[in-house]
């Protein structure tokens, strides 16, 4: 315990809370007063930490959110990856998932949206002992498509999950650009622990500005149709181009 303290800057009643919370694996314990901890409790103990300091999310929140039961709570894209290494380190798999059958008990459409999704290559489908299974990113992206549905955003009126299809193509061709960048100025030039430091900011930053552009043009486009009634010219995305190596 002493080592995971000084490895975590956490005390050791915060970290006895957090296993009493479920948040953490067991411990292996070769004898009865003796508990090893390893590698997989400090990344969970810190995405603990990162979860609450950066996405102001509560301990039952995030016990939530691991269940797939995050409700009407919008989860940050940031906080995805500290939710997937907490499921990795308690379930002793590289990456974690939930069951289609735990979340169609909140979200009934759930099951058939996931395959429509799948279909069009937004999330991935595993097979496990309880049936199909979805990670904790997939489950999010399920979830914010259960809230559009709720606001009218169905195909009662017109809004089938294949609408989504062009979110990946924009999604990839913005990718490509920034991941060609990025490492056209970073390889060579500076340590991988610099390079990770930058992109901990610059994803989750570019995500919000590229948010406030997107939002920008459709009210834009949006009103010169009510206002002109102008047409919406929908440009093709040209190639997106590949990075270097």
């Amino acid at each position: 315990m002493r080592d995971l303290e000084a490895r975590t800057g956490v005390n050791r009643e915060t970290i006895r809370v957090l296993f009493r919370a479920g948040l953490l694996p067991d411990p292996h314990r070769p004898a009865r007063n003796v508990a090893d901890y390893g590698e997989e409790h400090v990344r969970a103990i810190l995405a603990v930490r990162k979860l609450q300091q950066d996405s102001r999310m509560t301990l039952p929140q995030i016990k939530a959110a691991l269940s797939g039961q995050n409700g009407t709570r919008q989860i940050g894209a940031n906080a995805l990856g500290h939710l997937e290494e907490l499921v990795s380190g308690r379930v002793g798999v590289r990456k974690g998932y939930l069951s289609l059958a735990a979340l169609a008990e909140q979200n009934p459409k759930a099951p058939g949206d996931a395959r429509a999704l799948a279909k069009l290559e937004i999330i991935e489908l595993a097979e496990g002992e309880d049936g199909p299974m979805i990670s904790i990113t997939d489950a999010e992206l399920l979830n914010i498509w259960s809230r559009m549905r709720s606001v009218g955003f169905d195909e009662e009126h017109g809004f089938p999950p294949d609408i989504l299809d062009y979110y990946v193509k924009a999604s990839e061709f913005v990718a490509a650009n920034e991941a060609k960048l990025f490492l056209e100025q970073v390889e060579g030039q500076m340590g991988e622990d610099e390079a990770a430091a930058m992109l901990e900011v610059a994803l989750p930053s570019m995500l919000d500005f590229f948010g406030i552009l997107r939002q920008r043009a459709f009210l834009r486009m949006i009103g010169e149709r009510t206002r002109d009634g102008a047409g919406i010219k929908v440009k093709k995305l040209p190639r997106a181009p590949r990075a270097k190596g």
